[in-house]
């Protein structure tokens, strides 16, 4: 058999090929069996200038020599999110079967953007939208896409809103403001800010309550202040730095009362839905025009999706569908093609190792695991609040407990969190709220036991 030219080296099916599948999927293997999860950390760029450096070359070091080189320098300096003491930010906690069938994802070679290309892998998405949509009160219209995360989440469901309410006033023959406005909770997620900027409208913040949360009230002031030139109200389903869920039904009023669009941003929280007796919690999702919530945060997928759903998708094929003449084939075609829902146009088939997660375990299987990280909050939460030494700053709502070790400043916190995570124990990186420097724990994994919890109190001394 005549070798292979070098063009075709990469991708021919040699023997070297079939060494080079073997090795990164038994490493795969490993890495997604590990019973103890390294938490690791990150290395000083000079030493890993010194350890990794030179492994692009002209003839390339094979793939034994960059599969040992990823497992034994690169990837310990990085920490693992789905370690059970990553108790910083919001962590992932991925299934094993929804790890292992990223893998054939990425095997797989599918194009997710169009219904042509992809449909069935886009079928298989549309099912966990539309049990998603139903969890959330959604009539059985909605749908929607997944996508990179909650600011590409977000951002799309807003630039989705803005041109609903840029042709409304087409139709009824008004102007549009000189400029837009979005209103939000001071407590929002910095995304809500980062997609303002990014569409050049304005953010206007409503007050919320003493406790964060966000009330209908303080909406309808600002709404009636501002008039016409808002175009979309967002309301929080669980706050990434308190776990707080605004008063979603008050905001839902207000908005409807006005004729504002209702976007709820549920990247962390909404999934605690699935959990019957949170719902009440979350009374007004149903109302919404649009939401999003990210499986690799709650509902164990890897990184990085983040499900976005429509009350109306008709409303998104308008604001987002590209036009181009080597599109027509799609455009001019009724399929659903999830590329035109959303700001991106080339999107990988992100919501397939949820689907196989889902239907491999069930969906009680997921409302369990969810409830197990609510509750080991309120446990540890009491836990706090029976000793001297800490104090809650707010009671837990979800999964995310905040508090102060009493004495403390924000350089003692810092020195604490290092060598807490120079002995790898944990990772918790201190917050702050209301210029007071506090902790977080943000609890997700399965894998995280009360007993960790406490033997981080205890090192607090």
């Amino acid at each position: 058999m005549t070798a292979p030219s070098q063009p075709e080296k990469m991708h021919a099916i040699s023997e070297e090929t079939r060494h080079t599948v073997d090795d990164v999927l038994e490493y795969a293997r490993r890495r997604a069996l590990y019973e103890d999860i390294p938490l690791d950390k990150p290395m000083r760029p000079n030493d890993l200038a010194r350890l990794a450096s030179g492994s692009i070359t002209d003839d390339g070091i094979g793939a034994r020599r960059a599969i040992a080189l990823f497992e034994n320098v690169l990837a310990p300096a990085c920490i693992s999110t789905d370690h059970p003491g990553y108790l910083s930010f919001i962590p992932s906690a991925p299934s094993k079967a929804s790890l292992a069938f990223d893998v054939v994802v990425s095997a797989s070679a599918i194009y997710g953007g169009s219904w042509m290309e992809g449909a069935g892998a886009v079928f298989a998405e549309n099912e966990v939208l539309h049990w998603l949509a139903k969890e959330f009160g959604l009539p059985a219209a909605a749908g929607g896409v997944f996508v990179q995360g909650g600011t590409i989440g977000n951002l799309s469901a807003l630039v989705t809103a803005r041109d609903a309410a840029r042709r409304r006033n087409k139709e009824e023959g008004r102007a549009n403001p000189a400029r837009w406005v979005v209103v939000c909770s001071g407590e929002a997620h910095s995304s809500i800010a980062s997609a303002a900027d990014v569409m050049d409208v304005d953010v206007v913040t409503a007050a919320p309550d003493a406790d964060g949360r966000l009330h209908g009230e303080s909406v309808a002031r600002v709404l009636d202040e501002h008039g016409d030139a808002v175009f979309a109200v967002v309301a929080t389903g669980g706050t990434t730095n308190f776990g707080i869920v605004d008063d979603i039904a008050g905001v839902a009023a207000a908005a409807e009362e006005r004729g504002v669009w209702l976007h709820v941003d549920g990247a962390y929280g909404l999934a605690a839905m699935l959990v019957p007796e949170m719902r009440p919690a979350f009374a007004g999702v149903e109302l919404a025009d649009s939401v999003i919530v990210d499986p690799h945060k709650w509902l164990f997928a890897p990184f990085d999706a983040c499900a976005l759903i429509y009350r109306d998708p008709s409303l998104a094929l308008k604001a987002h569908t590209q036009k181009a003449e080597y599109l027509d084939t799609l455009t001019d075609s009724p399929d659903w093609n999830p590329s035109d829902l959303a700001i991106q146009l080339t999107r990988r088939s992100r919501g397939l190792p949820l689907w196989f997660s889902l239907a491999t375990h069930g969906t009680e299987q997921y409302r369990a695991t969810v409830k197990y990280a609510i509750d080991l909050a309120r446990r540890i939460a009491d836990e706090i609040e029976r000793r001297d030494s800490v104090s809650l700053v707010r009671d837990p709502q979800l999964s995310v407990v905040v508090f102060r070790r009493e004495g403390w400043s924000a350089a003692d916190y810092q020195a604490w969190s290092d060598q807490l995570l120079e002995e790898q124990k944990a990772f918790v990186v201190p917050s702050s709220h209301a210029g007071e420097p506090v902790l977080r724990f943000a609890i997700i994994s399965p894998l995280t036991t009360y007993e960790l919890l406490v033997e981080i109190l205890d090192s607090l001394g």
